[in-house]
């Protein structure tokens, strides 16, 4: 039988009205600038993002037809599914690569906005429902953390809940609404599963929903401005589409590659008798962690946590309205003063680090980890933000980049200090002597 498929319209007009009642078309623009299909421009963080959460929920139900969420079965029932499943081993690994590429290609995508100025004008509130998916993308990262029950994961949740009883007078209130009770238990599993397998993938799919929609509302891409009138504009088709499901493929295949080389990593049952040395929080957390070192732990996860959320929530609401948007750093002078703040961040950040491990005494001396560390990092934020106004004479809107990348770069930093240069008690050691987590 032959069927007669029709020429796609070759105007711009036949193709919106051939395409108006077609669900795709709706979720992505029918035509759109040029400039917007370079890779460069998005890196495909966006779309990256919401393939990885359909890997998650994908295998994620598969592996809850044999995960049991019960204390004295759940490690066997893990146990189980690597061994007598089919494709287990391939399932649990596609499901742990695409939680950990998640969280990195969030917060990649988080700073592309930042450096290209697609947080400004009307898209604020979008980037409001951003920082909101960043958070339930932690949340159900680290419920998620829990459920194998083995040593590495009991002790990364005891240690980070264990920060929560820093915070004054609710601390130790806090810590018991999330583990259900005083320590890590039954009742602890009960609730990371539920949140992980129910709460958090209701939460990020209204959120997600509500932020693309917010953004194809807003035109798509941000991208930066031109003097033509006659901006050259392409068809989604075939376009566009071609673009992502080349990016879509490529991610598959990275997960695929690290979950059939790596796996998912499976320790030893896990004893509430014997903690392991050094016991460390997720990798997303070890800032929090390293900072617990340096601070005083009222600051380390109160203070800057809090400071942190209202900062990146408010961060679009500082920057007044006819800000530059679309262009890589806002501006040549905007790129220099960015450039300047990771670099600083990037040699200050370590140097303090020494200086407070070994020329005052050791982690936890009470000078420095009293007020001496907060008007230090206060005089380092402010003299920055001086140099680069008077020096570099930067407008709002490329200060307030500048010095949101020194912090966030200097977060970084203790991270991967934390991660890869801690070693037993905690003390700093190099990573090929047992200092990576």
């Amino acid at each position: 039988m032959n069927v007669n498929i029709p020429a796609w319209p070759k105007t711009d007009k036949e193709r919106a009205r051939r395409t108006r009642f077609t669900f795709l078309f709706h979720l992505r623009p029918v035509t759109l600038p040029a400039r917007a299909l370079r890779w460069s421009q998005t890196f495909g963080l966006g779309g990256s993002s919401l393939l990885l959460l359909i890997l998650l929920a994908a295998t994620g139900l598969l592996q809850m037809l044999v995960y049991q969420p019960v204390p004295g079965v759940a490690y066997d029932s893990v146990v189980s599914l690597e061994r007598d499943v089919t494709f287990g081993p391939l399932i649990r690994g596609v499901h742990y690569w695409s939680a950990n590429l998640l969280v990195l290609v969030v917060l990649m995508h988080t700073a592309r906005v930042l450096l290209t100025g697609g947080h400004l004008g009307v898209r604020r509130f979008t980037w409001v429902l951003g920082a909101g998916l960043l958070l339930g993308v932690l949340a159900a990262s680290f419920s998620g953390y829990l459920l194998p029950w083995d040593q590495r994961s009991y002790w990364a949740v005891t240690i980070s809940t264990g920060m929560l009883t820093y915070v004054p007078w609710l601390g130790e209130f806090l810590q018991r609404v999330v583990l259900g009770g005083p320590n890590v238990s039954d009742a602890t599993l009960v609730n990371f599963y539920t949140l992980h397998t129910s709460i958090a993938p209701v939460a990020l799919l209204l959120t997600a929903g509500w932020h693309f929609w917010r953004v194809r509302r807003a035109g798509g891409v941000v991208v930066p401005p031109v003097d033509s009138v006659d901006d050259e504009k392409v068809h989604f088709w075939p376009n566009l589409l071609v673009r992502e499901i080349a990016q879509g493929l490529a991610v598959v295949a990275l997960v695929l590659l690290l979950a059939a080389v790596l796996g998912a990593p499976l320790g030893d049952r896990a004893n509430a008798g014997m903690s392991p040395n050094p016991a460390k929080a997720p990798w997303y957390f070890m800032g929090f962690q390293e900072l617990l070192i340096h601070f005083h732990p009222a600051f380390a996860v109160l203070v800057f946590p809090l400071l942190a959320v209202l900062g990146f929530v408010a961060l679009p609401y500082l920057v007044p309205e006819g800000a530059a948007v679309g262009t890589w750093f806002l501006s040549p002078r905007g790129r220099r003063a960015t450039l300047l703040a990771a670099g600083l961040a990037l040699v200050l950040t370590p140097a303090l680090v020494l200086v407070d491990e070994f020329a005052a005494g050791g982690p936890g001396n009470w000078l420095i980890s009293g007020l001496v560390p907060v008007l230090t990092l206060t005089a380092v934020c402010g003299g920055f933000t001086v140099l680069i106004r008077r020096r570099l004479a930067t407008d709002t809107a490329e200060t307030v980049q500048a010095v949101a990348v020194l912090l966030s770069t200097a977060f970084l930093v203790l991270m991967i200090i934390g991660v890869w240069f801690r070693g037993a008690g905690m003390a700093l050691t190099w990573p090929w002597t047992g200092g990576a987590a």
